[in-house]
């Protein structure tokens, strides 16, 4: 949403969306630089292993993979949208308000006094930082209940990986993100979303949902 001049300009894009903003989250919160130094230490330690030759169990996890499709985190998002649908709804009838005064005012413009004129865009100036900062509240909001809840599916993950590891024996878990290759022999992260179902077969219906 832009305002040059006396001319408001409606921007669809600026509208929050809920499973979009959720996709967007995963990939700028764990593509990030320490992946990078994940995937050099990995390239590094399989060198210094062949060197000394001598043998180690490295498996990798595709962390991202996880926040995306398991059970927890497909919850965790259904839950999330529930919670924030009111707002949403409520942030997305101010959005239609602004696109019709804006449309109103084009059509108008030609035919109504300088000053009247002045006053609508004012007016429509009030509106557009109502929504603004309503905007900027519930991305705030909605920010700070994924991190929580991603945080605690992250706790859930790395207890996964240490009882896989301590189980099969491996010696070193990586986690990476989707666009670091790897070969599918040491990827176990299917195993780690089967063993968070297996988890939750355990624990009472009511603390999942």
């Amino acid at each position: 949403m832009t305002y040059s001049g006396s001319n408001f300009r409606w921007d669809n894009s600026s509208e929050v969306q809920l499973s979009e903003q959720a996709s967007n989250y995963i990939r700028s919160t764990y593509r990030s630089k320490h992946y990078l130094l994940f995937a050099a230490s990995f390239l590094l330690f399989l060198l210094c292993s062949i060197t000394l030759a001598k043998e180690v169990k490295i498996g990798v996890v595709n962390t991202e993979k996880i926040l995306r499709e398991s059970a927890p985190a497909v919850r965790a998002q259904k839950k999330i949208e529930k919670e924030f649908l009111t707002r949403d709804e409520q942030l997305k009838k101010v959005a239609a308000q602004v696109r019709e005064y804006q449309e109103q005012l084009e059509r108008n413009s030609k035919g109504i006094a300088d000053e009247e004129r002045r006053v609508k865009e004012r007016e429509l100036a009030s509106l557009t930082r109502q929504y603004q900062r309503t905007q900027q509240q519930m991305r705030e909001d909605l920010n700070a209940r994924q991190n929580e809840e991603y945080g605690l599916i992250l706790e859930r993950v790395n207890n996964a990986i240490k009882i896989i590891a301590e189980k099969e024996g491996y010696d070193l878990i990586l986690q990476l993100q989707d666009s670091v290759y790897r070969s599918q022999r040491i990827d176990i992260t299917n195993q780690v979303i089967e063993l968070l179902v297996e988890q939750d077969a355990t624990l009472p219906a009511k603390s999942i949902k």
